[in-house]
């Protein structure tokens, strides 16, 4: 897909119908683990309090896992993990329950050119080209979100 059609999947920040479709055939893929970019994210909706599902890709980076929301801080996943203090659960091959780690604007530029190299449908909703100098990255990390996915024991607290 080209850019610009690529955009339109989001327009307003939402995902249109045909975005829905594409985000179902790749939950598919992504829960079954075979994809290492990609997983599937569970997250009860902060207003109606029932689990959404999104796949999402996963940036490796300094040995750590990472969730970018590409769309920005009112993304919809955003705000649920928000509200539920970060909880939710991860699927890629086996559902584990997980919290949810915001990272400091300050740490996040290395973490989003990171994303940019394997999430290629992601490029065109950041204010930065994939290829971009570290600096560049630096001065729009305030505008994505970033999570560090930790994994939770079953009292929900975060293993080391």
């Amino acid at each position: 897909m080209r850019p610009d059609e690529l955009r339109e999947l989001y327009r307003g920040g939402r995902p249109n119908d045909r975005a829905r479709a594409i985000q179902a055939r790749f939950m598919r893929v992504a829960r079954l683990g075979i994809v290492p970019i990609a997983g599937v994210l569970e997250v009860v909706g902060r207003r109606t309090g029932t689990v959404s599902r999104l796949p999402l890709a996963v940036a490796w980076y300094g040995g750590h896992r990472y969730l970018v929301a590409m769309l920005g801080p009112s993304t919809n996943w955003v705000r649920n993990v928000e509200a539920a203090d970060g909880r939710a659960v991860w699927e890629q091959g086996t559902r584990h329950e997980v919290i949810l780690v915001p990272v400091p604007v300050e740490q996040r530029a290395p973490i989003l050119r990171r994303y940019l190299l394997t999430a290629w449908s992601a490029r065109p909703h950041v204010a930065v080209r994939w290829n971009a100098p570290l600096a560049d990255f630096k001065a729009v990390a305030d505008r994505y979100p970033v999570f560090r996915i930790t994994r939770a024991t079953p009292g929900g607290k975060m293993l080391p």
